[in-house]
């Protein structure tokens, strides 16, 4: 076996353009048959990984997958706010544990700005247990604090101590700043690998005293509004807020809360299971995962055809070397055994290949869709399902061999020495 094994090396090696370019066929099709199943799980997991015992997502009358794709994925604005009465008589309520209120609609060159109140950094888990915690600093308490996520502060150079000038709403590059009112940085948290990277946390009172003077939509002429030193806590009162998370007491109460607060009577209000929320976006999404699985097979299949006419078509020219083979006493078995494992190096080759350059390209892709597109992806690992999918590579490579290294197999000794 090892006199065959460095055969089919040496016959591979020597044929080096054609056997290159059928490895390339083969990784390319592993790497799109591989690539999108790993992203797929991959996006997944990040989304999941992101928010941790929250029962219910609470906002404005509305669909369900735009209001936690806003809340918890800051992907999207809010169709509406809600009223903080509202928040209040939800917070107090007896069926409720705790709850993070969150207000959105300004940003910082792009990167969101969410105005909550200490509760975030109390109550929040991503990947089931884990908490927010600081890499310096600590929470933001006075009015015109801010804490910022970690890619946050590394692409700006950040620490507690810096000044920020936030933007008026959403855009990357936005006419209205809020030049009159700068924040100071009081800390950065660690990473986390979710959207809370890609954040800058404000209180709630300080977004409102970031719009005063701003009541009719655009920036307070010079000299309207106050200075910083007088805007104080007590004269600042909360309307509105975006949406807010809720834990309840119990798994039993989730629906009855859930189904009371889609019910209220003080406005119209939207409150969503995220678990299930995120099972119909996968659901939704599942044909167009149906659909690339099918044409990642298609060019599989090509790659592997294109394998088997470049063994194929080389037997004419290969007949000289198996007659010299069976000459020096190789039986036809061993000559059938020669094709069949230099197709199965080749796929072997070709999976492997694949499968370095999909985990390659996955690594050096989920952070900027994560902070160019807000897309969180986690880097998962070898899975049952990708397991298959190379068994079934290497099969079918072996498959495809056999059918040269059949003809071969009949290829007569006096027809090899023939082509002498």
């Amino acid at each position: 076996m090892l006199v065959l094994l460095r055969l089919a090396f040496s016959s591979l090696r020597s044929r080096a353009v054609t056997t290159s370019l059928t490895v390339f066929s083969i990784a390319l099709s592993v790497l799109l048959l591989i690539g999108v199943d790993r992203i797929r799980q991959g996006v997944q997991e990040g989304f999941a990984g992101t928010l941790s015992q929250t029962d219910l997502v609470v906002g404005a009358r509305g669909g369900s997958l735009p209001l936690l794709l806003y809340s918890v994925f800051h992907i999207g604005t809010a169709s509406n706010e809600i009223s903080y009465s509202s928040y209040e008589h939800f917070r107090d309520h007896p069926a409720v544990l705790w709850t993070i209120p969150f207000s959105m609609g300004d940003s910082f060159h792009g990167y969101r700005v969410v105005a909550t109140d200490d509760n975030f950094y109390e109550h929040y888990r991503f990947r089931r247990d884990h908490s927010v915690e600081f890499a310096e600093g600590g929470r933001a308490e006075g009015i015109f604090d801010a804490v910022l996520g970690s890619e946050v502060a590394k692409q700006f150079g950040y620490h507690t101590g810096a000044k920020l000038v936030l933007s008026h709403g959403l855009e990357q590059v936005s006419l209205f700043k809020h030049a009159d009112k700068p924040f100071t940085v009081v800390g950065v948290l660690k990473q986390t690998a979710t959207p809370v990277d890609r954040t800058i946390y404000i209180t709630l009172y300080g977004e409102e005293a970031m719009h005063v003077g701003w009541e009719g939509g655009t920036p307070p002429a010079l000299g309207e509004a106050p200075p910083t030193t007088q805007i104080r806590k007590e004269d600042l009162h909360i309307d509105t807020i975006s949406s807010f998370l809720v834990r309840t007491r119990s798994r039993i109460t989730t629906l009855l809360l859930q189904r009371e607060i889609n019910t209220y009577k003080g406005e119209p209000l939207t409150a969503i299971i995220p678990a299930y929320t995120l099972e119909d976006l996968w659901n939704m999404l599942g044909y167009v995962d149906v659909a690339l699985s099918l044409v990642s097979s298609a060019v599989l299949v090509v790659g592997l055809v294109a394998m088997l006419i470049s063994l194929y078509t080389a037997l004419n020219e290969r007949k000289r070397e198996i007659a010299i083979l069976r000459a020096v006493g190789l039986h036809a078995r061993q000559i059938f055994a020669l094709f069949v494992l230099e197709s199965v190096l080749i796929t072997t080759i070709g999976a492997v290949v694949g499968l370095v350059a999909a985990y390659g390209l996955l690594w050096a892709f989920h952070g900027p869709a994560e902070s160019h597109f807000g897309i969180p992806i986690a880097m998962v690992g070898l899975s049952t399902r990708v397991m298959i999918y190379l068994g079934l590579v290497v099969a079918g490579g072996t498959l495809m061999g056999c059918v040269p290294a059949i003809r071969s197999y009949r290829i007569a000794l006096i027809e090899g020495l023939n082509a002498f």
